[in-house]
């Protein structure tokens, strides 16, 4: 009799999840709700660093990295053109700014004068067409994110080597669930 409660009790588990999950519509486990049966395709253009401050790669790792995530967290397939979804935009802001200057004279290891942090923000700005929906289209979006390191233990390089994926990594989150999780 235990045995019978259990597999009934296991049968209607898996059918009001099944439910459940079914209900919520086109949603999936990383935030995306597309509906794939009116959007299959995505395109990507290259996000060209009009900053004129960032590292040489900056455009195309950020192109990389924001194509990649979408390939890796929806089942849209990336075309080079005229997707069903279409992301294209611009790298505005790249700045580095002092945010607790010490007192004293002293110097960072680049001979600057030292602050006890520096913070290096990254603007973004983003275009987003849906061809099936317009509803949730938007022009010149602005994103952006900001990551601090201490300038008297890591020079300018070496920290921008180590915030640059923080914080575009941010950035692509923001673009996505602005685009396709529609939050």
């Amino acid at each position: 009799m235990n045995k019978f409660k259990l597999y009934i009790g296991n049968l209607l588990f898996i059918a009001a999840s099944t439910f459940l999950f079914s209900g919520c519509g086109f949603y999936s486990f990383t935030g995306a709700s597309i509906d794939y049966s009116k959007v299959r395709t995505i395109s990507i253009g290259t996000f060209y660093d009009e900053s004129n401050a960032g590292p040489a790669n900056l455009s195309q790792d950020f192109t990389n990295a924001i194509r990649d995530y979408f390939q890796q967290n929806t089942s849209l397939a990336l075309v080079d053109e005229e997707g069903d979804l279409q992301i294209e935009g611009i790298i505005t802001g790249y700045r580095f700014s002092p945010q607790a200057p010490q007192s004293g004279g002293n110097q960072n290891i680049d001979g600057a004068d030292a602050a006890g942090v520096e913070r290096l923000t990254i603007t973004v700005k983003a275009d987003y067409i849906n061809n099936s929906d317009d509803t949730f289209d938007f022009e010149n979006k602005s994103f952006s994110f900001f990551d601090d390191y201490d300038p008297n233990s890591q020079d300018r390089s070496s920290a921008e080597q180590n915030l640059i994926p923080v914080i575009t990594d941010q950035i692509i989150l923001d673009i996505f669930n602005a685009t396709v999780a529609n939050w």
